[in-house]
């Protein structure tokens, strides 16, 4: 295809999913131009936001992401948000077609009785604040000395891990120093993880499962009681890797005499949460009902309930996509209405909008899966690429990089750019060099575009 002007794609989020798909489009045969769009000063996404600070071999994909980044032929410009400081309708008028890589960083509801209590969380709202997110409040109240967590995927076993480990032991992290003050004033001893399926349904990855019974004074607690396998489940151990290195740990867990450790975290399997129960308005106890395998690996309640004293419960259930107004949204899957990453609105294709990542897929999959997403949703795109030139050509005067940089600076939107973010990279570093950490966060929004910007004396 011979065009005079190259192709301009705007990708919405410069986390993974942007990032992947923003590097397969440039490595087509297309000639693009690629902006990256990101609503927080720095980028990286879920890596930067959503991953615990003591897990450094997963933040190590932020040196992938950054190569990409900081090649120079996709142009980061971060710190602008979609909606506020640009309309969809600039977006129409300034490329020719606009990636959506918005993820998935709200928590999905968990409906049942006494869920709004005070002490009752959300997971993602709870490791926004530890990663240091710059629009959650700093404070976090850690009053509790008995905590359950909702759900047996990898976020619950970062929540367990971070309320129960000791914050010597997450010394040498980027955790920011604000939490570091508050965990350490924590009066936690207890940690109950629930999941109402069995061990061989657990989400749990083996190596960070594994890690759990590596931390200092944590005994890690399962229950011959909560332990059975129907059909479905031996089968899984025996046939799928991942599954049986779980079962193996979880097993060996249960023949293993706590050692009288200061902080103890429970895996119960088994038992669906069914009350969040309360006094004056406050959590006092969570009432679970023990469930049945089914032989499929599925289960259903025995009628059998447990209660267990806890004074704060996190719900660990799974994320849910956030709507963008005026982009089509299935509210029943939580993610943007697409056909192979090509948004639909009842039935018929959106021209010129996309979707790939959690925000088109769903918050399933770690953070890997999202390179294959982008290649379906890229490819789609390069199809497209002739319509998209031929339905965009009446505004292509407008379709400049330069262009779309003068109408942020008008609006006075402090753009933060790849040499920017370079910047505050560098001061966060020199933070942490200083501590004998790797990086200290810089949390307040302000602070970080004013870093970035060479606005300060730093």
């Amino acid at each position: 295809m011979t065009t005079d002007r190259p192709l301009r794609v705007a990708v919405i989020g410069a986390g993974p999913a942007g990032t992947y798909a923003s590097d397969i489009l440039s490595k087509s045969d297309l000639d693009v131009s690629i902006d990256i769009i990101e609503r927080l000063p720095a980028p990286f996404g879920l890596v930067r936001y959503g991953v615990a600070p003591d897990h450094p071999r997963i933040k190590q994909i932020v040196v992938a992401l950054a190569n990409v980044l900081g090649r120079g032929d996709i142009r980061l410009l971060a710190n602008v948000d979609i909606g506020t400081d640009l309309s969809l309708q600039d977006l129409r008028e300034h490329y020719d077609a606009v990636i959506f890589a918005t993820g998935a960083f709200k928590d999905a509801d968990l409906n049942i009785p006494g869920i709004d209590l005070e002490g009752s969380y959300g997971a993602a709202d709870f490791v926004s604040w530890f990663d240091g997110h710059p629009d959650v409040p700093r404070t976090w109240p850690l009053d509790a000395k008995e905590v359950a967590v909702f759900g047996v995927g990898n976020v619950a076993l970062d929540v367990a891990r971070i309320l129960a480990k000791h914050p010597k032991d997450l010394a040498g992290t980027e955790v920011p120093d604000n939490v570091m003050e508050l965990l350490k004033s924590s009066p936690v001893t207890d940690v109950h993880v629930f999941g109402r399926r069995g061990p061989a349904q657990v989400k749990f990855s083996p190596l960070e499962l594994r890690e759990l019974g590596h931390v200092p004074d944590v005994d890690v607690i399962v229950y011959p009681e909560d332990y059975d396998f129907d059909e479905a489940s031996m089968e899984a151990a025996e046939n799928n890797k991942q599954t049986k290195q779980v079962v193996k740990t979880l097993t060996d867990w249960t023949l293993k005499e706590p050692t009288g450790a200061s902080r103890r975290i429970h895996l119960h399997f088994l038992q669906a949460p069914h009350e969040v129960l309360g006094e004056d308005g406050k959590v006092t106890g969570v009432r679970v009902e023990r469930t049945a395998l089914q032989g499929d690996g599925n289960v259903k309640g025995t009628g059998e309930f447990i209660d267990y004293p806890v004074q704060a419960v996190y719900r660990a259930v799974g994320y849910y996509g956030t709507e963008i107004d005026g982009i089509p949204f299935d509210q029943s899957k939580g993610v943007i209405a697409n056909d192979g990453g090509r948004v639909v609105a009842g039935g018929d294709v959106v021209p010129g909008y996309y979707a790939t990542g959690w925000i088109k897929r769903g918050p399933v999959g770690l953070i890997g899966h999202t390179k294959s997403d982008a290649q379906e949703t890229i490819a789609n795109l390069v199809e497209d690429a002739p319509r998209l030139y031929a339905e965009s050509e009446a505004g292509a005067e407008q379709r400049s990089p330069d262009n779309l940089l003068r109408l942020l600076q008008s609006r006075g939107v402090d753009v933060v750019q790849w040499h920017d973010w370079e910047l505050l990279d560098a001061h966060e570093r020199a933070i942490g060099e200083a501590d004998g950490r790797e990086r200290v966060k810089v949390v307040p929004r302000e602070e970080m575009t004013d870093i970035a910007l060479g606005r300060t004396g730093a």
